[in-house]
């Protein structure tokens, strides 16, 4: 069931959304070679406790296997789902961070990409196009359109590129729930799929690999990586559905003004 948010509710979405950005930014301060991902997650757990918020991924699944991290860390070939561990980033990783904050009942959600060090233009190339396609598919985000219509504007973008869309794993409905209805594909068609609502609230998250878009889940039962090895990004903001004009609850501002390497940082103003 799809459940249509109140300006209270959204308000308060909005708070955990801006622990999840701050916290990015946080992590922005300090990626660069060398650093542990199990550090970058000590960090982030640390901050999201100060701000009066809990980590939503942290412990989140089935109870045989929870995940044990606060952050999602995907290097590289990994796509999504990645647990922090002592494995050190290197110069040009790139490196996607995802984040969950519950606070007050509601949720947040949001992932960025980071480049470490140096990397060549067509590594620079996926993830400013990833990044394109999710701002690409927000526009679609309005009341009166149809899910299709943003899956197809992810899919156009990217496709046109020669990347794979990923389709094992899509976007989703948050708010009480970390995820909720409805599912958001990265693909489809226009003009097809459920109605979008006034009040609708959504993370929309690309997950593009620079080679297919067929993926597998490694021995740990979380870490989803692309089937060829090839690199992969990922971007999502948390977004309301609007007449005319989607709004973006979650924001990139503190990685752009944070970051230790602010000259590759991919930012859609």
């Amino acid at each position: 069931m799809i459940y249509l948010k109140s300006e209270f509710e959204i308000e308060k979405m909005r708070e955990s959304t801006l622990i999840v950005s701050q916290t990015l930014g946080k992590i922005a301060q300090k990626i660069e070679p060398g650093v542990t991902t199990a550090t970058l997650d000590r960090i982030a757990e640390d901050f999201i406790a100060d701000q009066g918020g809990r980590p939503a991924f942290k412990g989140y699944g089935p109870s045989t296997n929870p995940f044990p991290a606060t952050l999602c860390i995907s290097v590289n070939e990994e796509v999504v789902h990645g647990i922090p561990s002592n494995r050190k980033l290197l110069e040009g990783d790139i490196v996607s961070v995802d984040c969950g904050v519950e606070k007050n009942g509601y949720f947040g959600d949001h992932a960025y990409t980071f480049i470490v060090g140096e990397v060549d233009d067509e590594v620079k190339k996926l993830l400013q196009t990833t990044l394109d396609s999710l701002h690409c598919g927000i526009e679609q985000a309005i009341h009166g359109n149809k899910l299709g219509d943003i899956g197809h504007a992810i899919q156009s973008t990217c496709e046109q590129e020669g990347y794979g869309v990923v389709r094992d794993l899509v976007g989703h409905g948050l708010g009480k729930s970390l995820h909720e209805d409805p599912s958001v594909p990265n693909y489809g068609r226009q003009g097809k799929g459920t109605r979008l609502r006034s009040g609708m609230t959504l993370a929309i998250e690309p997950m593009i690999n620079m080679g297919t878009w067929k993926v597998k889940t490694l021995s740990d039962g979380w870490t989803i990586i692309s089937a060829d090895g090839s690199l992969s990004a990922h971007f999502e903001h948390d977004i309301v559905v609007r007449e005319g004009e989607a709004e973006i609850l979650s924001t990139f501002d503190y990685i752009a003004e944070l970051s230790k390497n602010s000259e590759n940082v991919f930012y859609h103003g």
